[in-house]
């Protein structure tokens, strides 16, 4: 009888097995999400970054127009606009990807595919850099400089849009936000350049003004790479905080953290391909000026690199570091390891 098919002590072993299907469905369901979901692209805070990143912006194309209108046209007009040029393309840069963020989270929510998202932030990049080159044709002076200027800030805002397309767009959104930050405090640092050559030892032969300028300049990225880090990592917790809200969205690991930090630099660096990419023309009239100017721009053009390669590594470090204090101990290691002579069970 009890191998018969409708019996009851043959329906019981089929109990066992039903059982864990049921308990496993809803451990799966919030797991962590998949990645090709459009909720691991959402960047909380993004209207406010691309309001202060269009208001550097603006501010930096303003304080250019300034320094060149009060000079006389000609060859200072163009050496002002050569030491300008980074400032203005890093602001694009910023403000073509803070622009793009806050123009695709609401279409982050509603749709998942990526192409579409792209192109997306490649046409609010587009319509960043359209606006700031009009306002740079209207505004600036009409010498040789005017379209190089305008050109390459355009430029430069579609790429910081195409770089805003990215599928983790919280990682760039950390970046962004650091790199304004970064580029805040350099403006800002320039007044303490002066008592720091003095502090530094910089006297009346050129040897000692260079080592002092040198050293100047690394403080200036060294402080700069962990501005930007904190920054970066203050971000992304915050914006982690946010997301426990929906269990459904990834939590940021130790990589987004690092690709974080270093992000600053990686524009920096990026900066200065789209200048002596786009800006090639305006860069050699300035050198061309004299023997001086040919060296200075040489200089300058070094001295951002390694500027550049400082935030790089000193932001990465500092954003795994402030990570690293985040998490406690592994789980089960703070229990007691049995003694070596107690008798196994």
């Amino acid at each position: 009888m009890s191998n018969q098919p409708g019996s009851s002590t043959a329906a019981e072993p089929d109990q066992p097995t039903a059982a864990p299907a049921e308990e496993t469905a809803p451990v799966d369901a919030t797991g962590p999400a998949p990645a090709g979901t459009g909720r691991a692209t959402f960047a909380p805070g993004a209207v406010v970054l691309a309001l202060l990143a269009v208001g550097w912006l603006a501010a930096m194309l303003w304080s250019t127009r300034a320094a060149i209108h009060s000079t006389a046209a000609g060859v200072t007009a163009i050496s002002l606009s050569a030491y300008a040029l980074p400032g203005v393309i890093s602001a694009a840069l910023v403000a073509g990807a803070a622009v793009a963020l806050a123009v695709t989270n609401p279409l982050t929510r509603r749709t998942e595919r990526a192409t579409l998202r792209f192109l997306a932030t490649v046409g609010a990049g587009l319509l960043v850099g359209l606006a700031a080159a009009l306002a740079i044709n209207l505004t600036y002076a009409d010498n040789a400089t005017t379209n190089t200027i305008a050109g390459t800030t355009a430029a430069a805002a579609i790429i910081g849009g195409a770089v805003a397309g990215a599928r983790n767009a919280r990682v760039v959104a950390a970046t962004a936000t650091a790199a304004l930050a970064a580029l805040i405090f350099v403006v800002a640092f320039s007044r303490a350049r002066d008592p720091l050559s003095d502090l530094f030892g910089a006297g009346d032969t050129q040897e000692s003004v260079l080592s002092a300028a040198k050293w100047v300049s690394r403080t200036e990225s060294l402080l700069a790479g962990l501005l930007a880090g904190l920054v970066a990592f203050g971000y992304l917790t915050w914006s982690r905080h946010r997301a426990r809200r929906d269990p459904a969205a990834p939590q940021p690991r130790w990589p987004a953290y690092l690709l974080a930090g270093a992000g600053p630099g990686l524009l920096l660096l990026l900066t200065e391909v789209i200048i002596r990419v786009g800006g090639r023309t305006l860069l050699d009239l300035a050198a061309a000026l004299s023997d001086a100017d040919a060296v200075a721009q040489t200089a300058l053009g070094t001295s951002r690199v390694d500027n550049g390669i400082w935030v790089l590594f000193v932001g990465a470090l500092t954003t795994l570091i402030a990570f690293g204090r985040t998490l406690g101990p592994a789980p089960g290691a703070d229990e007691a390891e049995p003694a070596e002579d107690e008798p196994a069970r």
